[in-house]
């Protein structure tokens, strides 16, 4: 199999566990009647998300910094596919122990999804798809996003 095609199915993994936690968190709000009444780890997400789809369309459509190696003449600055990918699996990494109580299962998920982490970094580049930079940038954004997200559930515990 390509990388390119082994890097999509995992950002595609990645969309689907955050398709999970949207329906948990409307199943919640539609049975709470209030959408302050829904938990604070998935509502705490989406000032990471909504940054995270902001800095897509910048990068994308405004600032374009990159081209892709291939030729295409695309956009390539940050990798969204390592940005996207990462962002999730960080933040799930971080929402995990609310919802999943069986540690040595967690610490098995949080490991999949690290290796996820790298196969997309590396593929990314090996496709030809971004340079290096591209992913490392990706990468940093992905850690800014999951640290704003650390720090709403964080402040959230205190409330």
């Amino acid at each position: 199999m390509q990388w390119e095609k082994i890097t999509d199915i995992i950002l595609i993994t990645a969309i689907a566990i955050l398709g999970v936690f949207a329906i948990l968190g409307l199943v919640e709000w539609i049975k709470r009647k209030s959408l302050k009444k829904v938990d604070k780890q998935l509502l705490g997400m989406l000032p990471s998300l909504v940054l995270m789809a902001a800095t897509y369309f910048i990068f994308d459509k405004i600032f374009i910094l990159n081209t892709r190696p291939n030729g295409s003449g695309e956009p390539s600055f940050p990798s969204t596919h390592a940005m996207v990918a990462t962002t999730i699996f960080f933040i799930t990494m971080l929402a995990l122990p609310k919802y999943i109580k069986n540690r040595p299962l967690r610490i098995i998920l949080d490991f999949v999804m690290a290796i996820l982490i790298v196969l997309i970094s590396i593929g990314r580049v090996a496709a030809n798809m971004h340079w290096a930079s591209d992913v490392i940038g990706g990468l940093i954004f992905a850690g800014l996003f999951a640290g704003l997200y650390f720090l709403i559930i964080k402040h959230k515990k205190k409330e």
